[in-house]
């Protein structure tokens, strides 16, 4: 009898113990901004496994995009295990040339995942669409905004309520917001655009300000020698060599959120990745605004979006697609903006009652959003990496005044004609 109740209290005992896991899912992700987002990240993937108890998620922290880019497909490569990684939206034509990744729509095939593919904003599938099928689902997104610091406006005798609208005005306010020490040595610049990391993005948008884009949306031209995009570099070079309301040279991306909260410049162009960590850490009130228009408005999208790996098991390519329809939910997707400053990234995430709440309480947190209808592609073409670093060093050389602004963008030009013309 006692052996009999033991074997029966076996088998409950077995059956309330959870399954051990049958498919683990190993994804890339990029630390690229600031913020405690491996403990976000962490705490997502064991929440996750929680409601599904067959699933491990082993996130791996694999440094900025192109370290996560250059990790996860030596993995790949090395016949690691790698089923998702969230990497640059502009690394789409590098993976499709690679032959490394799958569209989603391969494995969304329920009407109710179908929808789900197109639950997101337009302005962010821009980068992950290819040839009308998904190959990216936004997570990681952002725009460029404008932050200004509204104690710096008040002393300079201007309205602290009110961001510049227009590149003039921008110039002139920055004009007053220089501040200098007795010897004329400046102690608060005017503006700070970063010239360092991801020149390329910013740029984007003072071309895309000024009437143009810079790429066409089949990635095989560029359009770096147009007049429009000329000129936009030469205002750029201009805030620094001539109206003196920046640093001449290089601002370097990764220092520039703290020189804005140290006080060090009134005005910075950043990600909106950036806002909760601004937020944290100013120690005065800020205000956030789309950036100024020339022609128009304009921003480029950036961030990353959840890839999916062409080496998977139908097991693994279903409970991948589990985990990011989880990670992408309204709820989740309100939030992950809260927690770091990224957009939520479908229009339901801004109905929750969560992220409602936060924006009336924090209306900076929607000014990224409100972006969207000025928003453009992020340069992204075949031979991306390439094509990209010849915009770059383009940039760099004119703020540092080793070329003008002309002399730089059509070397660059005729070089990516060259590295594209395959693809025509």
């Amino acid at each position: 009898m006692r052996t009999l109740l033991a074997l029966l209290l076996t088998g409950l005992l077995a059956a309330a113990t959870p399954a051990r896991a049958q498919t683990e899912i190993t994804f890339y992700y990029p630390i690229a901004v600031g913020g405690p987002l491996t403990k976000v990240i962490d705490g997502y993937a064991r929440a996750f496994e929680k409601e599904h108890p067959g699933v491990k998620i082993n996130p791996i922290y694999a440094g900025n995009y192109d370290d996560a880019r250059i990790r996860a497909l030596a993995a790949l490569k090395a016949g690691q295990p790698a089923q998702i990684s969230v990497l640059y939206s502009i690394d789409l034509y590098e993976l499709i040339e690679q032959d490394v990744i799958v569209p989603w729509d391969d494995v969304a095939t329920t009407a109710e995942e179908k929808a789900w593919l197109k639950a997101f904003y337009p302005a962010l599938m821009m980068n992950g669409t290819y040839k009308g099928k998904v190959y990216g689902i936004p997570f990681q997104r952002s725009t460029i905004v404008l932050y200004w610091n509204k104690d710096a406006f008040k002393e300079a005798g201007l309205d602290p309520e009110k961001a510049p609208a227009d590149w003039t005005e921008m110039a002139q306010m920055a004009t007053k917001l220089v501040k200098k020490d007795a010897r004329g040595n400046v102690e608060r610049w005017g503006v700070m655009v970063p010239s360092t990391g991801y020149p390329y993005w910013m740029f984007q948008a003072f071309a895309r300000q000024n009437g143009h884009d810079l790429m066409n949306p089949e990635g095989n031209r560029t359009n770096y020698a147009h007049p429009d995009v000329i000129a936009a570099l030469q205002y750029w070079r201009d805030l620094g060599a001539k109206d003196r309301v920046m640093p001449e040279g290089t601002v370097e991306w990764g220092t520039l959120r703290q020189q804005f909260t140290e006080g060090k410049t009134a005005m910075m162009w950043h990600t909106t990745g950036n806002l909760t960590a601004v937020k944290n850490s100013a120690k005065f009130p800020f205000g956030v605004a789309m950036l100024p228009a020339s022609k128009q408005r304009g921003s480029p999208t950036g961030g990353g979006n959840f890839y999916l790996f062409k080496k998977t098991t139908p097991a693994e390519r279903k409970a991948a697609l589990d985990f990011v329809k989880w990670m992408t939910t309204p709820e989740r997707a309100a939030d992950w903006s809260i927690a770091t400053g990224y957009v939520a990234v479908r229009p339901e995430a801004y109905e929750t009652p969560k992220l409602k709440q936060y924006a009336a309480d924090f209306p900076q947190a929607v000014v990224a959003r409100d972006q969207f209808k000025f928003a453009t592609a992020e340069l992204a073409t075949f031979q991306t990496g390439r094509v990209r670093k010849l915009l770059d060093d383009a940039i760099q050389a004119a703020l540092t005044g080793q070329r003008t602004p002309a002399e730089a963008l059509k070397a660059a030009q005729t070089e990516a004609d060259r590295l594209l013309k395959p693809y025509r």
